[in-house]
């Protein structure tokens, strides 16, 4: 076989097309890829599980990274804009997009040098086995926390809007009712079925109606600013005295009531700057709605004609329309209820009418999204399982649906049994987040790239070890965060998603 014929037999997906096109147009990155996977002694290529053609679409790879990105946690961003400021949570939140976007622009660029497309590849070449168990080990415990965390929503929220919708009593036992049984059922019908699809590129469909919920959820937000009034008056207020006292015990005492409406002590007006002791929250709250790293690798190594400029537009399109969406509901609904609005911005809404049947709709649309995204976030973790435990395995249908059964079944009890699980979810989001975020991107960086290429006192490896003490930082900010309340007891009092 002729080394021309190699070079261009031996790509990672499989594809039979120009090397040099697949390496952001560097001839010598060409040949550092083309290095990586060239033939052994007999001749043979080495067998990957993740050898197959890349298919995708440009637009279903948009549509599977904007769903990794997007989550639950949309519904906590006017509570965080309420404690920032317009203006600051706008420069907040324009800071921590350009820098997840950076940080996918260290990934492709080692990922385009060595011809890997797996996170945890990408650590051994780095690190050798300690770097691809780290990879793998942290890719594992956040999306097995994402997926849990999402299926809790199902758990918890689920059954509520059963009930509403069924005008049934609160006190109502039959067993549709049960979060248990719903999150098992939803598991089994919904998510088990996608995540038995082979490849990511099969899911965009889902990714796009995923994401067309999200976008009906902004929607509604921006239509219940224009038809809530400031102040706004409670659904309690016409109840029983006794009823009306338990339902003002539980919301913050900054506020007065005065003829059942909720008044705000300063005015209700927007506000640009602010600081209080929950502003510094707002930062770990942005940067975790960001996280899509571990997805990036495996949508890059799905899409068709892959090369790192494509899939760097891939990336700057679906950052840029979350941060649109984010930004507008975060913005439409602080406008709504300014200083009133809580933690999980639905549960704000459900203080005004509980069955309103717009807001019913936006929650099963959001349990929807959510519930959609599960099967994206189970493919890097599947993935890593297998790079760190099968690396030189062929593809295995029985091994890809055991590890989901598997995977599904474990998440599903964690989410059944645990009893405080949004505190370990806390704690595995703080450690996990920044490294998959900042540390690892970076430093994989600093290690890949030949210092022949970019010498240790070169610009850009300069920016990529402040990007990883910066990482560095934010994991010590997170972790002395969630120490404090675990001290103070606030993470037990809290609730929200």
């Amino acid at each position: 076989m002729e080394p021309a014929e190699s070079e261009m037999s031996i790509i990672p997906n499989g594809k039979g097309h120009d090397l040099a096109e697949d390496i952001f147009d560097d001839p010598e990155g060409a040949m550092a890829e083309s290095e990586e996977f060239l033939p052994n002694s007999e001749g043979k290529k080495p067998t990957r599980f993740t050898d197959f053609e890349g298919k995708t679409s440009f637009g279903m790879s948009v549509f599977n990274l904007g769903n990794a990105i997007m989550g639950s946690g949309i519904l906590g961003l006017a509570y965080a804009m309420a404690n920032t400021g317009i203006l600051l949570f706008l420069f907040l939140l324009t800071a921590v997009a350009l820098l997840s976007l950076y940080s996918i622009h260290l990934l492709l660029k080692s990922s385009g040098i060595v011809g890997m497309r797996a996170y945890e590849q990408l650590g051994f070449r780095a690190f050798g086995l300690p770097g691809k168990l780290a990879a793998g080990i942290a890719i594992t415990l956040q999306n097995i926390g994402a997926m849990s965390s999402y299926l809790y929503i199902v758990k918890s929220e689920f059954p509520l809007v059963i009930q509403a919708f069924l005008k049934a009593e609160p006190s109502a036992t039959e067993w549709y009712l049960n979060g248990n049984y719903l999150v098992v059922m939803v598991s089994i019908m919904v998510i088990l079925p996608l995540a038995f699809m082979k490849q990511l590129g099969y899911l965009g469909y889902t990714s796009g109606f995923s994401l067309s919920c999200m976008v009906f959820f902004l929607s509604a937000v921006i239509y219940k600013k224009f038809q809530i009034p400031c102040p706004f008056e409670e659904y309690t207020a016409n109840a029983t005295a006794a009823h009306m006292l338990s339902n003002i015990s539980l919301v913050d005492h900054s506020h007065s009531y005065h003829n059942g409406l909720v008044e705000d002590d300063a005015h209700c007006g927007p506000r640009l700057f602010t600081m209080n002791s929950q502003t510094a929250y707002t930062i770990p709250i942005l940067a975790f709605a960001f996280v899509c790293h571990p997805e990036v690798l495996p949508i890059y190594t799905e899409l068709r004609n892959p090369t790192q400029k494509r899939m760097q537009h891939v990336s700057n399109l679906s950052i840029l329309i979350m941060y649109t969406i984010y930004f507008l509901a975060a913005l439409f609904g602080y406008l709504t209820f300014y200083g009133n609005v809580e933690p999980e911005l639905l549960h704000t809404y459900s203080r005004i009418d509980p069955y309103d049947t717009l807001i019913l709709c936006v929650r099963l649309a959001v349990l929807t999204a959510v519930t959609l995204t599960v099967p994206i976030v189970l493919f890097p973790v599947r993935r890593a399982i297998q790079l760190m435990l099968f690396p030189t395995c062929a593809f295995s249908w029985i091994r890809h649906i055991a590890i989901a059964v598997i995977l599904l079944t474990l998440i599903n009890m964690l989410v059944i049994f645990a009893p405080n699980i949004l505190g370990i979810f806390g704690f595995i989001g703080a450690t996990s987040a920044p490294c998959l975020i900042f540390i690892f991107p970076a430093v994989f960086y600093i290690r890949i790239v030949p210092n022949d290429k970019e010498p240790m006192n070169s610009t850009p490896k300069i920016v990529a070890a402040c990007f990883a003490v910066l990482g560095v930082l934010f994991m010590t900010m997170s972790l002395s965060f969630i120490i404090i309340d675990w001290t103070t007891g606030s993470s037990n009092a809290g609730g929200g998603h």
